[in-house]
C-alpha cells in the first residue's frame, strides 16, 4: 500500500508505460481530452500553484467542480500538495454552501463557471477562504481565472505522507440535517479498489467507463476516477444532467463497456427504449446501481434488453464506496446482495 494516493493513481502509470494513454475524455461535442501523462504533469503543476498561492499543507480546497477534466488535475494535484480536496455537490443552494464552506473551514475554492450564480454569494462571504478561482467562462470580480492560477506554476512531487493521513473530504447528503464533512484516508481509496473495484468489477485496462452518477459521489468518485484510474482503464466525464436522452447518446458515441446508473434512471431509460422501440448499440459488460433499491422487474427488463445484469449494491459516503453487492453471476433481485469481501 503505497504511502500518498497520487503516486499510485497518477504517477504509476508514466512508469507502466501509459503516458499516451487517454485517463478522461468530456463526453459532449468539442469535448477535450486527458492522458495519464497530462494528468501528471498537470496535477504536478496544480500541486506547484498551491505552494504560489500560500495554500499550506493540511488545508483544505473546497471543489465547485462539474464534471470535466479540471476535477482530476485538481483533486490529484491537491493530494499531491498535503491540501485536502473536498468535492462538493454541484446541486445544493447557496446557503447550504455557505454552511459547508464555515463547516470545512477551506481556504480556497474551484467553481466551474456554470455555477458561479449559486456559489459566489457563499464564497464572498466566507471567513475563511483567502482565494476563489473560477474554471471557464470570463473573469470575475473578486476571483482569479484558473489560466491565471495555473500560471507560472512549477511541477511539484508528491509530498511524503503516511497512508492513513487524511487525504480528501466529502459531505454527506444532509438526510438527517445539514450535510456532515466526511473525512477520508489515503489508503481507503486503493482499499475500494481492491475490493469492490478487482472483485465485483473486475475492471480492466481495456475498459473504457461511464457514470451516471457525478464524481462528488462517493458512488461516482469510485465509478468514474479511482477504480478506472486503478487499472490504466479510460473514464468518460458528462458536465450535464444524465438524462434517459443524454445517456443513451452517450452509449451511443462513446461506447463503454461499464456503465454506472441508478435505479430512477436506469427506469426512466427502459421507459424511453420501450416507448421509441430501440436502444443504443454499446458493448457493455457490466453495469451496476447504488443510491437506492432496486426494483427487480428493472433489473430483469434491462438483463433482457442488454444482456447483462444490473449489479445492485449498498453504498454510504462514510465508507467510500459499496459494501454490500451482488456479483456477476450471482445476482438475486429485489436483495442487497452480500458483504463485500473485506468488509
Amino acid at each position: 500500500m503505497t504511502g500518498n494516493a497520487a503516486n499510485w493513481f497518477v504517477d504509476r502509470h508514466l512508469e507502466e508505460g501509459r503516458g499516451d494513454k487517454p485517463a478522461f475524455r468530456e463526453a459532449w461535442d468539442g469535448g477535450r481530452e486527458l492522458t495519464y501523462g497530462e494528468l501528471a504533469e498537470g496535477s504536478a503543476r496544480f500541486a506547484g500553484a498551491l505552494d504560489l498561492a500560500g495554500i499550506l499543507r493540511v488545508e483544505r480546497a473546497a471543489m465547485f467542480v462539474l464534471d470535466q477534466i479540471e476535477f482530476p488535475l485538481i483533486f490529484w494535484g491537491a493530494l499531491k500538495a498535503g491540501v485536502a480536496p473536498i468535492a462538493l455537490n454541484t446541486l445544493l443552494a447557496t446557503d447550504v454552501y455557505a454552511t459547508i464552506l464555515n463547516d470545512s473551514r477551506a481556504s480556497i475554492a474551484f467553481v466551474s463557471a456554470e455555477l458561479l450564480d449559486v456559489v459566489m454569494p457563499a464564497a464572498i462571504a466566507s471567513k475563511h477562504l483567502r482565494k476563489i478561482v473560477v474554471i471557464g467562462g470570463a473573469s470575475v470580480e473578486g476571483a482569479a481565472s484558473w489560466l491565471d492560477f495555473m500560471d507560472g506554476a512549477k511541477p511539484k512531487a508528491a509530498v511524503s505522507c503516511s497512508k492513513d493521513e487524511i487525504a480528501f473530504w466529502l459531505y454527506s447528503s444532509g438526510s438527517t440535517g445539514a450535510p456532515k464533512g466526511v473525512r477520508h484516508v489515503h489508503e481507503a481509496l486503493q482499499v475500494t479498489c481492491e475490493t469492490f473495484g478487482n472483485q465485483v468489477l473486475n475492471i480492466q485496462e481495456t475498459d473504457t467507463t461511464f457514470s451516471a452518477a457525478k464524481l462528488f459521489f462517493a458512488y461516482g468518485l469510485g465509478n468514474g476516477m479511482s477504480f478506472p484510474m486503478a487499472v490504466g482503464a479510460t473514464s468518460l466525464l458528462f458536465n450535464g444532467r444524465p438524462t434517459p436522452d443524454t445517456v443513451s447518446t452517450i452509449l451511443s458515441t462513446y461506447q463503454p463497456t461499464i456503465y454506472y446508473g441508478v435505479p430512477t434512471l436506469y427506469a426512466a431509460m427502459i421507459h424511453k427504449w420501450e416507448t421509441e422501440g430501440a436502444h443504443p448499440e454499446a458493448p457493455l459488460r457490466m453495469c451496476t446501481s447504488a443510491g437506492e433499491a432496486l426494483p427487480a422487474e428493472i433489473g430483469r427488463k434491462w438483463k433482457d434488453i442488454w444482456g447483462v445484469d444490473i449489479i445492485d449494491g449498498v453504498g454510504s459516503t462514510e465508507m467510500l464506496h459499496i459494501f454490500l453487492s451482488h456479483r456477476p453471476g450471482d445476482v438475486q433481485y429485489g436483495t442487497s446482495g452480500t458483504a463485500v469481501p473485506g468488509y
